[in-house]
């Protein structure tokens, strides 16, 4: 898992196996459809005159470069962050979210120190196993860290752990909740750290607020989202293919308390 991957222009020294999703780690192009998928994805698009960017280039610019040494007539449009426009052109009052924001966690936040709080959201898609919920909680209650976790309800696969974990969570410490407005929790002044799943829109999100991450991927582009955070653009550290409380414990203090 730790053998690099040289054959990639511009991530000679970077990439190693486990950086890459779990359907590039495949021996045969022909055992697993996401990858037939995302490979017919990718030459449909070069088809086109152009392409738009959820991406800027100061924040990839030898990636961007290599796609338009590769393919010159292939327009490249870099708009991102896309939400950042959205939230910074004018008010709004609506959300881009799947879920109901739960808006009682402004209100603890409003509570809390500065840079004090880890905030930990692992997105809208993924379930977790309960053995790895449980090693995350403890991690955060070991580390003394405050904590605003979002668990949505589908999101764990074991009946009644959702009320254990909101029964032993003191509220002093941590508050757990079903979903939150996420731009407006990162932008919060006493948000220190941000524990995520590392997908592009949140990774983006943490960017533009300038908030350090503890990066825990799970599949698709999120195991290279949470590399480059941690090897290229240094905002945060990679807990990847790790679930143990030891270690999120110790992460949360190097970034809450060291600053690492």
């Amino acid at each position: 898992m730790d053998r690099m991957i040289r054959n990639v222009p511009s991530m000679e020294n970077l990439l190693r196996c486990r950086d890459l999703p779990s359907f590039k780690r495949i021996s045969k192009e022909n055992d697993h459809i996401a990858l037939d998928h995302f490979v017919f994805q990718t030459q449909q698009s070069l088809k086109a005159n152009a392409l738009i960017l959820n991406t800027f280039e100061d924040l990839e610019a030898p990636i961007l470069s290599q796609i338009r040494l590769h393919f010159p007539k292939l327009i490249i449009y870099t708009l991102g962050p896309l939400r950042h426009h959205l939230y910074t052109t004018k008010k709004t009052s609506s959300s881009l979210s799947f879920f109901k924001a739960d808006r009682t966690c402004m209100t603890w936040l409003e509570s809390q120190p500065l840079k004090s709080v880890v905030y930990v959201n692992f997105g809208s898609i993924a379930s977790m196993k309960g053995e790895e919920i449980i090693e995350i909680w403890h991690g955060l209650l070991n580390s003394k860290k405050q904590f605003l976790w979002v668990i949505r309800p589908n999101m764990v696969q074991e009946k009644g752990l959702l009320k254990e974990l909101e029964k032993g969570t003191n509220k002093e410490q941590g508050l757990i909740v079903g979903w939150v407005p996420q731009e407006e929790v990162l932008s919060h002044k006493a948000i220190g750290a941000f524990l995520t799943h590392s997908g592009w829109n949140s990774t983006l999100e943490s960017l533009v607020c300038g908030v350090p991450m503890i990066c825990w991927p799970y599949f698709s582009d999120q195991q290279i989202n949470s590399r480059f955070v941690s090897e290229v653009w240094k905002i945060g550290l990679d807990m990847k293919d790790v679930c143990d409380r030891k270690v999120a414990e110790n992460m949360v203090n190097d970034v809450m308390v060291n600053r690492k």
